[in-house]
This record gives C-alpha cells, structure tokens and sequence, in this order.
C-alpha cells in the first residue's frame, strides 16, 4: 500500500480535492499569505469590538472570503482539516462570539427536521469511514483505506464549514439584519469592482503579486477574446457570480427604498456592466432571470419562484441517476449556440455518468476521502475523473446521506420562510428576505455545474433560517394573544 500522501488534504477530497475544489495551484504562497490568515483573527475580534454582532460577522466572512489568499495556503495542524480563509474567520467569530455574548441558549435549528440535517450533516462522515476501512485498488495504485484520524478530520471539517449558518442563524436573525446583508454584498461587489476592472484589463495576476502564486489554470481566464478577472478567489466564475449577487442585491435595495435613491440605481448599474465584462455567461443568465423578479414580483412569489428554482436543482440527480435529464437534446441545444460550450457540456456529462457509477458502489455513505470516489490511472496514479458540482463531490464522497444533509439544509429555510410569509400580512416581513432568497436558489442551483458552495452561501442561509423562526414565534404568539382575546369576549 503506497504512503499517505500530502497531510494537508486529510479529509478533503483526496490527493487532487481540496475541500471539493481541485487544486490547479501554479508556484507556492510566500509569507506574506500566511501572514494574511494569521492576523485574520485580530481584525475579527477588532471587528466585533467595534461594531454589532451582526455587522462584525457579516464584515469578518465577506472580507475574508474576498480578500484572504485560496488554497494551497493552510495552516495544516495535526488531528485538524486545514485552517483556511473560509474557516479561520467562522472559528474565530464563533469563540469571540462565546467570549462577549455566552453560549447561546440553542446552536441548533428549532425545527426537528433542521436539527436532523445538521447532526447528519457533521456526524454521518464518521458512518463513511466506517464503512470505508479497507484500501481501494488500481492495477499496481492503491489508495488507503480509512481510519480513527481521518473520521475526527472529517467530522471537524464539516462543523467548521457549516459554523458560518450557526452563527449567521444567531446573529443575523431579524430583518434588519436581512438589509445589513444585501448592502454589505452591493459594497462588497462596488469595492472588489476595482481589482476586477485592473485584471480584466491586465490579466488576473493579482494574486500572483501579492501571495505569490496563481491558483488556478491561467488558460481558463481567457474568454471572448480578452480575460476574466479572479482576483483573489478560486476561480473567474466565482467572481462573476458574486459580482451577480451584487447587482442584485443593489436592485433590491433599490426597489425596497422608499426614495428610491438614485445613487442606488446607479450602483446596481454599474455593478450589471462589471459583471457583464466578467464574461461568464451562468452568472449573466441568472441575473437576467432574478432582476425582473426582484425589481418586479412581490416577496410571497419571489419566494415561490426561489422554491421552485431551489426544488429542480436538488432533484437533479435524481433525475440523472434515472436517466430522465435530455443529455442528448441539451448537447444539441449548447452546439447550436456554441460547438466550444457543447464539448465542455459533453465533457461534464461524461465525468457525472462515470462518477455516478462510482458512487452506486457505495450509495449510501460514499467513498470518503483521499479521491477514493474517483477513478484513477492504475498505471501512474492520475485522477481520471473531474468532479465540477458539489452534487457529484458529495454522493461520491458521503454518499446520498450527506448529499441530502447538506442540499436538505440549503432548501430548509425557503420552505420555511415560504409557510411564515403566507401565514403572515406581507407588510410585517422583511423585503429582504424574498431577494435574498432567490440568491440563496440560483447558488443551490449554480452548485450542479460548479462547486460554488462558499461562506456567503451559509451565512445567507443561516440568516434567512433564523429569521423564518422568528417569524414563527411571532404568529404563535400573536396566535396566543388572539386566542385570550376570544376567551375574554366569551
């Protein structure tokens, strides 16, 4: 059995997978990187000294998220998943938050069913360990089987990935909070605007100046005969749909102020043509599709419509592992508009199908770690296989237990909001909470072609699961209060 490779992929994915993204990384992070995740947690605990719980958590994810260097740059500690930009700000949030305010009184959702996701969700990797204890062979190649370790790495890498929507599901629980979201996401997009529009004219190199290396394939930046920019995140289509949430969420303010502000309007122009030059056209379609709704539909339909998008994209592989999704007439389609795009979609469907035969292997609880989902040269070792969306990355890895888990707490808080919203007058529910909604769907839909699953992600998805339970308890209360009206009067 060859050695264990590389510690600091530990429960990641594997030898080419970190955390579900590939690491196509070119040179290594100078110092300066690691120093940026280092002083990280004292702009957190300066953050949350100096403003609301909820403006501090909202500012330490998204600037961490924006700015801090991608992996390959981890602190790796032993027993632990790495320490990276998408967990140092969470834990450390998580213990300045313990320290000033105390535990809080539940970190769990209140409903059975969001309680149940998440226990699944941290504790059922430890079942794929379990159940993946022997190694996996190809030809003269083996991979590890999997072991004590690598159940704790694993089940500590889940809980700091979802501590963003504990958190965010405390502390950004109420409809000013909503508002605080959006506008933190417009600045945030006005802001990153700049070092996009310097590589879009440049080429993405910013990363590669500052933390000294390029963290991912520089062939895939070039499009339409210019660049697309990546400044400090994965890649260039998760710039363009966080440029996306952006414009978006401008719209919305827009739309939700009763002056309706100019300068608003303007911004959520100018954010339409910054992300209309990050030349991706997923993040362009979405934006042509949520605008009217934001800026037309009332929050009850912007929630249904966010349900329905949410809906067809977790029923997705279902629908492929029952041979029900055209392949043949989508690849048609993609050909007539673009025979470039119709070979990369072809590309993808035959990754998923290969993938997907992998992953009934073990349906239950996957194949764990080290890339023992994928399907390896049993000659030099190479991954064969590419696994683009989170859907495929999760039935591969934790089996459809964990898909479940995490895509069943994804759509929790739309169906929740959707029950509060039509049982409640529309005018004492936050606006907000319909806008963000649909973000929150096309993410869970833009996570079939692509592993677009970031921090922001369950910070949106932990705010709107808290207030839908503030809500609750509102109409329960005031169900309450009419119910001793009615005993009074007779």
């Amino acid at each position: 059995m060859p050695d264990r490779v590389d510690t600091a992929i530990r429960g990641l994915g594997g030898p080419a997978e970190r955390g579900g993204q590939k690491v196509f990384c070119v040179g290594m992070p100078n110092p300066f990187a690691f120093l940026m995740l280092a002083l990280w947690p004292l702009v957190t605990v300066a953050l949350f000294n100096r403003l609301s719980a909820q403006r501090a958590l909202i500012a330490s994810l998204l600037g961490a998220y924006l700015f801090l260097p991608e992996s390959p740059a981890v602190f790796d500690l032993p027993l632990l998943p790495p320490l990276n930009k998408h967990n140092i700000p969470a834990l450390t949030a998580f213990l300045v938050s313990l320290w000033i305010y105390g535990r809080p009184a539940s970190l769990l959702p209140q409903t059975l069913v969001g309680r149940a996701l998440v226990l699944i969700f941290v504790f059922s990797p430890m079942l794929t360990v379990a159940t993946n204890g022997e190694p996996v062979f190809y030809g003269n190649i083996g991979l590890p089987g999997l072991g004590p370790k690598d159940a704790v790495a694993l089940a500590l890498q889940q809980f700091l990935l979802i501590l963003p929507f504990l958190l965010a599901r405390q502390h950004l629980a109420n409809g000013g909070a909503q508002k605080d979201l959006m506008l933190a996401l417009m600045i945030g997009g006005l802001v990153y605007s700049v070092p996009m529009l310097i590589e879009i004219r440049l080429s993405p190199q910013l990363n590669n100046w500052i933390y000294g290396y390029y963290q991912h394939f520089f062939g895939q930046s070039i499009r339409a005969g210019g660049f697309r920019p990546v400044v400090f995140l994965y890649h260039g289509l998760w710039v363009a749909f966080f440029a996306m949430t952006a414009a978006v969420s401008a719209f919305a303010l827009w739309r939700n102020d009763k002056s309706h502000n100019i300068s608003l309007l303007l911004a959520a122009a100018y954010l339409s043509v910054v992300l209309v030059l990050a030349k991706s056209l997923g993040a362009l379609i979405f934006a042509v599709a949520l605008v009217p709704c934001v800026v037309l539909l009332g929050t009850v339909m912007q929630i249904r419509v966010a349900i329905l998008i949410g809906a067809l994209a977790v029923a997705y592989p279902v629908l492929k592992g029952a041979d029900l999704v055209p392949q043949d007439k989508l690849l048609a389609q993609a050909a007539a508009i673009d025979p470039e795009r119709a070979a990369s979609l072809e590309f993808r469907f035959d990754n998923e199908n290969t993938l997907l035969e992998r992953a009934y292997l073990k349906p239950v609880f996957g194949w764990g770690s080290w890339g023992r989902n994928h399907i390896l040269d049993p000659n030099t070792g190479n991954i064969l296989t590419v696994t683009d969306g989170r859907w495929i990355i999760l039935i591969g890895i934790y089996g459809w237990v964990g898909y479940l888990a995490e895509f069943g707490l994804l759509l929790l808080p739309l169906l929740l909001l959707w029950r509060e919203a039509v049982a409640m007058r529309e005018d004492v529910v936050s606006p907000f909470i319909a806008p963000l909604s649909l973000i929150l769907a096309v993410n869970i839909f833009d996570m079939l072609p692509n592993a677009t699953l970031t921090p922001l992600t369950w910070l949106v998805v932990g705010a709107l699961t808290g207030y839908a339970e503030v809500l609750k308890s509102q109409r329960l209360k005031q169900a309450d209060t009419d119910a001793l009206k009615w005993q009074s009067i007779l």
